[in-house]
């Protein structure tokens, strides 16, 4: 008998991809971004602002404070990176 490796290359899911503000760039090729999002109270109703802080990984070191930047989520880069920058929409003035 002969045995067939055949592997069946599952279409990848869909990437989130998120838009936040560059609050820290001191790192190597890794920036934080702060990502928002509004969330609407379960029972209340109001809308809340929830903010989380993501370790970015930034190739060319392109981002600084204040860039508003896309990022997109990737494999684990590290220990707490998990995003890349897909691209600085725009430049802190």
């Amino acid at each position: 008998m002969t045995e067939e490796n055949t592997t069946v290359d599952a279409p990848r899911a869909r990437r989130k991809v998120r838009e936040g503000l560059v609050v820290s760039d001191k790192m190597e090729k890794t920036v934080v971004v702060e990502v928002e999002d509004r969330v609407k109270h379960a029972l209340y109703g109001k809308i809340m602002r929830r903010t989380r802080k993501l370790k970015v990984h930034d190739e060319q070191n392109a981002a600084g404070i204040g860039d508003r930047v896309l990022i997109m989520e990737t494999r684990p880069l590290s220990a707490t990176k998990r995003w890349r920058l897909v691209e600085i929409q725009e430049k802190a003035k």
